[in-house]
C-alpha cells in the first residue's frame, strides 16, 4: 500500500494515477477491509477515484501508529468478503426542460439528441465515489463520443435529480444544488433520505444503468 500523511488527521492510500476499473476494484476491496477492522481510532473512511482517505482521532493513534497498524493487517485482505454491487436502473427524461444542455452537448460532439441518448443509456456505470452532496454518485467510465468540458462558471442551482456529463463522468444531483456539469436530462428516483438507512441509494462499486423514459 502506497501510504502518505495527509493533514494533520489524515492518511492517504493511492492506488494509482488514473480513472480505472482495476485501480476502482482495489480502492472498493480496501475500503470494506478498513471498514472491517472497525478501528476505534478510525474516524472516517473515504474512497475516491484511486485512492482511500483514513481520517483518525489524534488522541487515539498517531500517522505513523497506525499505518504501522494497517501494514501489519494488510495480509487480512485476501481473505475479507465484500458485498455484491447491486445494480440499479434510472429512469431519466432526456432533453428540453430537463435537459437544457443536451443542445451544446450535441454541437460540442457533433452527435444527434438522439445518439447522445442511445450513447448514455447504453453503458452500465459503476459508482467509483459518492460525495460533493450526500447521494451524488461519480459514475464512469463515460464514451469518450460524450466527453464535454464543464462549464466555466458553474450555475446557481439545477433541479434535484438533473442528471450531467463532465469529461469522461456522468452523475445525479440529489438535491437541488450548484452545478458545473452538463445537464442532459432528469429523474424522479429519490437518491438520498435523511430518514431511512443507508440513506443514499449507492455505494462504492454500485452498477447503473440509465433508462430513456
Amino acid at each position: 500500500m502506497n501510504i502518505s500523511r495527509y493533514g494533520e488527521e489524515g492518511i492517504r492510500i493511492l492506488f494509482g494515477e488514473k480513472i480505472d476499473l482495476e485501480i476502482h476494484e482495489r480502492v472498493r476491496r480496501h475500503y470494506f477491509f478498513l471498514k472491517s477492522l472497525q478501528l476505534e481510532e478510525i474516524t472516517d473512511i473515504i474512497p475516491s477515484f484511486r485512492s482511500c482517505l483514513i481520517l483518525f482521532d489524534r488522541k487515539k493513534t498517531s500517522c505513523e501508529a497506525l499505518t504501522a497498524s494497517l501494514r501489519e493487517k494488510e495480509f487480512l485482505i485476501a481473505h475479507i468478503d465484500i458485498p455484491e454491487p447491486k445494480t440499479c436502473e434510472v429512469p431519466v427524461e432526456y432533453g428540453g426542460e430537463s435537459g437544457f444542455d443536451i443542445d451544446f452537448v450535441a454541437s460540442h460532439t457533433g452527435l444527434s439528441e438522439d445518439e447522445i441518448i442511445e450513447i448514455h443509456t447504453s453503458v452500465t456505470y459503476k459508482v467509483f465515489a459518492v460525495g460533493f452532496l450526500p447521494g451524488f454518485p461519480y459514475l464512469g467510465i463515460l464514451d469518450q463520443r460524450l466527453y464535454v468540458p464543464r462549464l466555466e462558471t458553474p450555475r446557481l442551482r439545477v433541479p434535484e435529480g438533473s442528471v450531467g456529463l463532465a469529461q469522461l463522468q456522468t452523475g445525479i444531483y440529489p438535491f437541488e444544488s450548484p452545478a458545473g456539469w452538463r445537464i442532459i436530462g432528469r429523474t424522479n428516483k429519490k437518491l438520498f433520505d435523511y430518514n431511512k438507512e443507508p440513506y443514499s441509494i449507492f455505494q462504492i462499486g454500485d452498477k447503473v444503468r440509465f433508462i430513456r423514459a
